[in-house]
Parts: structure tokens; sequence; C-alpha cells
């Protein structure tokens, strides 16, 4: 089954509610970054958040950033998406390796550490929307649950989850989101908040076969639950040779003389894909005779 979003309204439109299939999205991002297991599971947990936060957007051009800038051995989680359900991200160590928690499983709240969760979105105005939370458990879910209420002020319920398999490949890995509207009645809150007692593991209902519809049904089925359409997401980099070029142009002629004169190739690294653009000193001097 290949990864999507599912979006849907429930309770005559006081609840708005995304759920999402990741599974192939997060391998992507492991074979690309060769992420440790607690590495995968933190941007894994994000890149989810990202293809739905995204999915929000209205416009084509419109681009959610999400980071989490701690203090942990992750070193940080950068994680970009659109309104397409086009995600991409990576962290700081993807080679970190912590042993497990309490309850025996990854200690993703250690790796990624205390700090702050960034929400940026940029929609075409002349200045982008940002809002900064502190992070309260570093589980991410809860996180970016606490970043709803209070920095967009709508109450919601995030759930993410990562499950690892055998030779350390990704087993299963989704979520949801669900938001109550300003006008969601207290039957209806008390309704949500029973049925969300019912949800204990997000990759243990996925790995049981369940579709994102069917992790939706079981939150809204008995509040009049409407899916609305399905959106692919996808791990996917739009970064180029010729999108780098334009990076190197940027840096000013000098520091292009500079790389030329050390007579040796120059390769540059695509954080975001780990793609790396290796240049001549012939594309170098190419480069520089473009550069005004």
């Amino acid at each position: 089954m290949s990864d999507y979003i599912v979006r849907g309204m429930a309770a005559n439109g006081q609840i708005r509610a995304f759920a999402a299939l990741t599974k192939d999205t997060v391998e992507t991002a492991r074979q690309a970054h060769d992420t440790s297991p607690v590495a995968t599971a933190a941007l894994g947990r994000l890149l989810t958040a990202g293809g739905m936060m995204g999915a929000m957007m209205k416009g084509e051009q419109d681009v959610l950033t999400l980071q989490i800038k701690a203090g942990g051995p992750l070193q940080g989680i950068t994680v970009t998406a659109d309104s397409q359900g086009n995600v991409k991200g990576y962290v700081g160590n993807p080679q970190v390796i912590l042993p497990a928690n309490e309850k025996g499983k990854l200690d993703v709240a250690s790796a990624v550490g205390p700090g702050f969760l960034n929400v940026i979105k940029d929609m075409g105005m002349k200045e982008p929307y940002s809002g900064q939370t502190m992070l309260q458990t570093c589980e991410i879910a809860e996180d970016l649950t606490y970043y709803f209420a209070t920095s967009e002020q709508v109450p919601s319920s995030v759930g993410l989850g990562v499950l690892m398999g055998r030779e350390n490949t990704v087993r299963q890995a989704g979520g949801f989101i669900v938001q109550l509207m300003p006008f969601a009645e207290e039957a209806v809150i008390s309704q949500l908040e029973d049925n969300l007692k019912g949800i204990t593991s997000v990759t243990g209902l996925l790995d049981e076969g369940n579709t994102p519809e069917q992790l939706l049904e079981r939150l809204l089925g008995n509040l009049n639950l409407e899916l609305s359409d399905t959106l692919p997401v996808r791990f996917c980099c739009n970064c180029s040779k010729t999108r780098v070029e334009k990076a190197l142009i940027s840096i000013g002629r000098q520091e292009l003389k500079s790389m030329i004169q050390e007579g040796k190739p120059v390769e540059l690294n695509c954080h975001f894909c780990n793609t790396n653009y290796q240049f001549s000193i012939e594309e170098l001097k190419d480069i520089l005779h473009r550069c005004r």
C-alpha cells in the first residue's frame, strides 16, 4: 500500500481530522540519511506530522517548515512539507545510539532533549507565519499538541509513531491529528476524549492492518465521521545541480575565485536528501563567468 493522508470531518463540522500512513516515506528517509533506529523514529514522527500539517495548507506554493532545536544528542530535526504531500527532512546527528527507555522502547525523548519547536508557514505573504513553543515531553506528538493549543489556539490531539523491524528497517509509520473547531459542543468534546483513551498505539493499530481510514473510524466513528479525500504522501526533495549552481553564484565572485585557486573539485551536499553534487574546476570557472 502506498503512503497517503486521509482527511475528514465529524460531529457536523465540529471536528476536523487527518490520518496518515507513512511507512515508505520514513523508510526512504532512513535510507537517504542512514539513520539509527532512534533517529529514524524521531525523524519519522516529524515527517508524518509535516505531511499532515502540509495538507492543512491550501496554496500550491505554500511551504511548511518544522524545526526542533534542542540540546539532545540528535542535534535537532528539520522537516519541510508542501500542500501536495511532499515532505523531506534531516536530523543533526543521524547515527545517535541510546539505550531503550524504561518502557523498553526507542528513547526519542532523550535523543531530542530539551529545547524548542519552531513552526514556519510561508504562504506567499510579505512575512511568513512563525510560531515557537518550548518542548514539553520531547516525544514530538505531545509537543505538537501543545503547539496547536498555545500558538494557534486550536485544541488538538496528535498521535505519531514509527515501528522498526528487523535489520532496522521501518516496519510501520503513521499518525493522526484531530482538531476541535471553536464552536465544538461539550458533549462532542467529552465523547472525543473518551475515544482518544482507546488509542494506545498508532503503530500497533497499523501493524494489525488498520488503514488511515480505519484509524479515523476508531477515533470518530461514533461522531458522524465523514471522510472527504485522500492525498498521496512521499519523501521528495526538489534539489538539483542547477539549484546548487544558483547557491554557488549567490556566495559571490571572491569566494568562487578562492575555490578555483585551490585547484580541487568542490562537492556540496543537500542536507534534506543527502545527495552530493560535484563541480569540476571548469564548471566553477563557468559559474564565475556567469556571476555578476
